[in-house]
């Protein structure tokens, strides 16, 4: 029996064989069994505006720097009521009218009595011209030894007399001026007249009714209430960490729950002098920040909440990401090829919407944003599945209601203008 005849190198077609099944397996770990990619949105990297803001620690509100609680100046029956709830005046309209009968016989009983006296003080006037000139003829007639030194006296009294007289009767007169004077301003009192331009919030009375003014100590609701809706400003609470990184006549951004859409151009106007302590709370300052001057919404009304944004610093065309794209220690997840990258990065200024990008990522580099699965981590397969839009909210492109753009700005040098006192703040309250 012949022996059969051993293959050549075994193991070379063992290694064959093993290549084969390796190369099987890769291909398909690299298809059938490949992880699916986990889809992401993602953000670019691209160059804007970044600001460093502070903002109110709890709900601030719109206030007036003009409001003015009105009741007539005398007790008087109502006559007429020019006004309404949400009537617009203007300064020096009429608001309200008292019964003015008994005044206007005041007045008139005052101008009879002026005329009186001025009478009676031409009179006397008259009187001492005449015994003026009756006391000169004398003083002839004495040096020519005429009449007797009695009877010169006696003319030189009566002059006195009469002289004297015409100055009691001249300032009876000016009494009887004054008089009159009180008479007219009493009078003027039975009309309430706008002190200033606004609107009116409150009408407490009707025709008819008898009106008293608040006596001293006691507090009666005023008849008219009246507020100018020009003269707005916000007050709000900021957290007593922030205090001393605000300056006066900085930038602030103010935005409204009723006007969500809109954001308004403010600046800081007044810095509380103290921190206010309350229980239970956390220790805050009171800021107020002025609405600029240009037009504002009719139904942009005191009352409203509102938040401001105080802006300390700004930089223009910076590198920037959504703030909510970083990660802890300053990293943020790239997607590159297809997989996730984890990389380092330095950052600058920030606020709740971005973050300033110093060096770590170009422009146009793609960075993850849904942070919020387990899965979307560093060496995962990925595909992105949207691209996130630049927060139009606070911190980068955000513009006043027709208004352009915030102004950039450079750190207050230390011991600048830090604060009011409340006086300075609010004059029209000051003593």
């Amino acid at each position: 029996m012949i022996q059969a005849e051993r293959a050549p190198f075994p193991w070379l077609k063992l290694a064959l064989v093993l290549v084969v099944l390796a190369g099987i397996g890769l291909a398909l770990r690299l298809t059938v069994f490949r992880p699916r990619p986990i889809e992401v949105t993602v953000c670019r990297v691209e160059k804007g505006r970044v600001e460093d803001t502070v903002v109110n620690s709890r709900a601030g509100t719109v206030q007036s720097r003009r409001r003015a609680g009105m009741s007539p100046g005398l007790a008087g029956l109502v006559a007429e009521i020019r006004v309404q709830k949400g009537s617009r005046v203007r300064k020096g309209d009429v608001l309200l009218r008292l019964d003015d009968g008994e005044h206007q016989a005041q007045v008139q009983l005052a101008e009879r009595a002026l005329e009186a006296a001025q009478a009676l003080a031409e009179q006397a006037r008259l009187e001492s011209e005449l015994a003026q000139q009756s006391w000169k003829r004398t003083q002839s007639l004495a040096r020519d030894k005429v009449i007797s030194e009695i009877a010169l006296d006696q003319d030189q009294t009566r002059s006195r007399s009469a002289l004297a007289a015409s100055l009691a009767a001249q300032a009876r007169a000016r009494e009887a001026e004054a008089a009159l004077e009180l008479a007219r301003a009493t009078l003027a009192k039975t009309v309430m007249t706008a002190p200033f331009n606004g609107v009116v919030l409150d009408v407490t009375t009707e025709t008819g009714e008898w009106i008293s003014p608040s006596p001293p100590g006691v507090f009666i609701p005023p008849v008219v209430d009246l507020i100018d809706p020009d003269t707005l400003y916000v007050s709000a609470p900021i957290d007593e960490a922030d205090v001393a990184r605000l300056r006066l006549r900085y930038p602030v951004r103010i935005t409204l729950d009723a006007f969500r859409e809109s954001s308004f151009r403010g600046a800081l106007t007044y810095i509380s002098s103290f921190v206010e302590t309350r229980q239970e709370q956390n220790r805050t300052l009171r800021v107020e920040a002025e609405l600029e001057k240009n037009p504002l919404p009719a139904n942009l009304l005191p009352g409203l909440s509102a938040d401001i944004e105080i802006i300390l610093e700004a930089r223009e065309q910076v590198l920037r990401i959504p703030t909510y794209a970083l990660l802890e220690g300053d990293r943020v997840l790239v997607l590159r090829e297809g997989r996730l990258a984890e990389q380092k990065v330095v950052t600058g200024l920030h606020n709740w919407s971005f973050t300033e990008i110093v060096s770590g990522l170009a422009a146009g580099e793609v960075v993850v944003v849904s942070l919020d699965r387990p899965e979307v981590k560093a060496g995962a397969y990925a595909i992105a599945k949207g691209e996130a839009a630049s927060d139009p909210g606070s911190g980068a492109e955000s513009q006043s209601q027709g208004t352009n753009p915030l102004p950039a700005l450079s750190p207050a040098a230390p011991g600048g203008e830090s604060g009011r006192t409340e006086a300075e703040a609010h004059p029209e309250t000051a003593p």
